[in-house]
C-alpha cells in the first residue's frame, strides 16, 4: 500500500472528509443521547448502543472515506491485556468494534467531556492520570481487576498518547508495572492508521492492523518492553 505523504490534498478527500464528519459526529451526537435514554432499561442495551457508535464509525470510514481495512492475526479474546500502537483516534473508536466489550486506560481529559465521558465511565473508560504516580497506578489497577472480573479485555496504548507513524516513543513506566500486577498475557497490537487518518482531510487507503504472538504474563520488566515495543512498531517504516 502507497501512502500519500504531505501532499495536498485532494478536492475529493475534502469534500469525503466533509461528508464523513457530518455524518459520524451527527450520528455521535445522536447516540450519546440514546445511550443516555436506555441507561435505566440495563446495562446490556446501553452496551449495543455504544458497539453500534463504533460500527458506525467503521461504516462511515468505509463507505464516505474510501478506507479499508485489514487484520492480520486477529482472533478475539478476553482476559488478555491488548497493547496497541496509537496513531489516531481511528483505532480508539473501533474499540468497540473489534473487541468483546474492553475496558480501555485512557486520558483522564476524554472522561471530562460533557455527557459523552459519563457513559465512557459507566462502560468501562479506566482514566490515567499521571500526575498522581504511584497512587494513580493503584487506582488504575483496582478499577481494571473490577471491570475485568467477567473476562473482558484490557486495552492500553503502551506509548502513552498519540504517536507520529514512522517514530518509537518509548514505552510508558506503569505498562510494566501493570503488566506485572495484573497477570494476564498480552497481545501487542501494531496499526498504520496515522498517513490516512491523522489529518483534518482523511485520504482513502487501507490502514492495516498487525497482532503480534501473545506474550506470558511474568516476565522481567525489560523483556516485556522489548517485546511489545518491537511488535507495535512492526509496520513502521
Amino acid at each position: 500500500m502507497a501512502h500519500h505523504g504531505k501532499a495536498a490534498p485532494s478536492l475529493r478527500d475534502i469534500l469525503r472528509s466533509l461528508a464523513f464528519y457530518a455524518a459520524f459526529y451527527g450520528g455521535t451526537v445522536l447516540l450519546v443521547f440514546v445511550a443516555l435514554a436506555v441507561l435505566p432499561l440495563g446495562r446490556d442495551r446501553y452496551k449495543d448502543v455504544v458497539r453500534v457508535w463504533s460500527t458506525w464509525h467503521r461504516t462511515c470510514v468505509r463507505l464516505l472515506l474510501g478506507i479499508t481495512v485489514e487484520s492480520e492475526g486477529f482472533t478475539p479474546r478476553s482476559g488478555v491485556l491488548y497493547a496497541i500502537k496509537h496513531e489516531s483516534f481511528f483505532e480508539a473508536i473501533e474499540l468497540p468494534h473489534m473487541y468483546p466489550l474492553p475496558v480501555v486506560f485512557a486520558k483522564e481529559q476524554l472522561l471530562r467531556i460533557p455527557l459523552w465521558g459519563a457513559i465512557g465511565a459507566r462502560y468501562g473508560l479506566i482514566a490515567v492520570d499521571r500526575a498522581r504516580g504511584a497512587s494513580a497506578l493503584r487506582a488504575m489497577l483496582a478499577e481494571a481487576r473490577r471491570w475485568t472480573a467477567d473476562g473482558r479485555p484490557l486495552i492500553i496504548f503502551p506509548e502513552g498518547t498519540r504517536v507520529a507513524h514512522g517514530t518509537r516513543p518509548a514505552i510508558q513506566a506503569g505498562f510494566a508495572g501493570l503488566y506485572k500486577m495484573l497477570g494476564l498475557p498480552v497481545v501487542p497490537v501494531a496499526v498504520d492508521s496515522g498517513p490516512l487518518y491523522q489529518r483534518l482531510w482523511k485520504r482513502s487507503g487501507t490502514i492495516r492492523y498487525r497482532f503480534g504472538a501473545e506474550i506470558p504474563p511474568g516476565l522481567p520488566r525489560e523483556d516485556i518492553e522489548a517485546r511489545v515495543h518491537a511488535a507495535i512498531n512492526a509496520l513502521n517504516p
